[in-house]
């Protein structure tokens, strides 16, 4: 039927009156009739609200629920078989539209695609937030998510859902944002496109939730494996809604898990168990990346555990570095080590 939109644009905001205009006029400078766009502001307390009027796009206003709750408003307002759920600092680029429509059809689950990193005004950062590879899978995926809990996907702003897959958010009520049991339970129900196009923009400023860039703390980190633990639980349930007899990962022996905890122990200035290396050493090596990165996170896990704390967090601090890293520049901050203010 002409006019019927193939894809919905969500966008929830709260308290982002500096970047969410522009996230909106991202997405209507670029639509036609394939595309929905809804905004849903969660409640700010700022001048969000003005900002999104300015823009004559279809809004609601909302009491504040979280990010999870917002999605799911504004999704009940669309039609579109796809949905795109949009943080309100991010971006879509130019044309991103058409070539996501592209890539849809009714045997995909879940489209995702690469982010390039600008700062709080917008200007390009070094590197793409994540570089994905180009392929279309169910089966493979389907097998690492039941070995892993995982697999590399994009955040939010990167993930386009079918309507049935977003449903499932329904009873994510564990879960505060929208990228967690949908990006995985997607293998289960349907295919999974990933594309390396760079099709929006990722913004660092300082309060993204992720933390990217920055130094986690320890309630982030506690907060983020309540979640994990809490999504396999979900996970496992729709595993078997949708092919029983299939057996998910125990949560706490995975690699996801096991980095984790180790990040924490970091960070509260802990000394890892005597167990905790050689358990997350033995599940890196069944992890799917290259010789050259395994080498690299195997080198820093076991500087990690046993430098001091504080060097520990120097090189955690490397570690989520925003942008490109490499070889040389991280060999240059272990042997930073050895320079002025290292105790004897």
């Amino acid at each position: 039927m002409p006019g019927t939109p193939k894809l919905a644009v969500v966008i929830p905001c709260y308290n982002y009156e500096s970047f969410v205009e522009r996230a909106i006029l991202s997405v209507v400078d670029q639509t036609e009739d394939d595309c929905e766009v809804v905004v849903v502001d969660d409640g700010s307390t700022d001048n969000s609200w003005d900002a999104i009027e300015r823009t004559g796009v279809r809004a609601f206003r909302i009491e504040n629920g979280g990010a999870r709750m917002a999605c799911l408003y504004g999704f009940d307002k669309t039609t579109a078989p796809f949905v795109l759920f949009l943080d309100a600092d991010d971006e879509l680029k130019p044309g991103s539209i058409d070539q996501i429509i592209k890539l849809l059809d009714p045997n995909v689950a879940k489209l995702q695609f690469s982010l390039s990193l600008i700062d709080a005004q917008g200007r390009d950062m070094n590197g793409p937030l994540s570089t994905l590879e180009c392929f279309r899978s169910r089966e493979r995926l389907a097998k690492k998510v039941l070995r892993s809990g995982v697999y590399k996907s994009p955040p939010t702003s990167g993930n386009v859902f079918r309507r049935d897959v977003v449903e499932l958010l329904r009873e994510a009520s564990y879960d505060k944002f929208v990228d967690g049991i949908t990006l995985f339970a997607a293998p289960f129900v349907g295919d999974v496109v990933s594309t390396s196009q760079e099709l929006g923009r990722y913004r660092i400023h300082g309060r993204n939730d992720s933390g990217l860039g920055r130094l986690p703390n320890a309630a982030t980190l506690e907060r983020d494996l309540g979640w994990f633990l809490n999504r396999m639980e979900h996970l496992r349930k729709v595993v078997q809604r949708f092919r029983p007899g299939a057996e998910l990962v125990d949560p706490r022996k995975t690699f996801y898990f096991r980095e984790r905890k180790l990040l924490l122990d970091i960070i509260s200035g802990r000394r890892p168990g005597a167990a905790a290396l050689p358990g997350l050493l033995s599940r890196l090596a069944r992890e799917e990346l290259g010789a050259k990165g395994k080498t690299i996170l195997a080198v820093f896990f076991i500087l990690a555990a046993i430098l001091p704390s504080s060097k520990s967090k120097v090189l955690l601090a490397y570690r989520l570095k925003a942008g490109r890293r490499s070889i040389s520049a991280f060999a240059k901050e272990m042997l930073g080590f050895g320079g002025p203010g290292m105790a004897s």
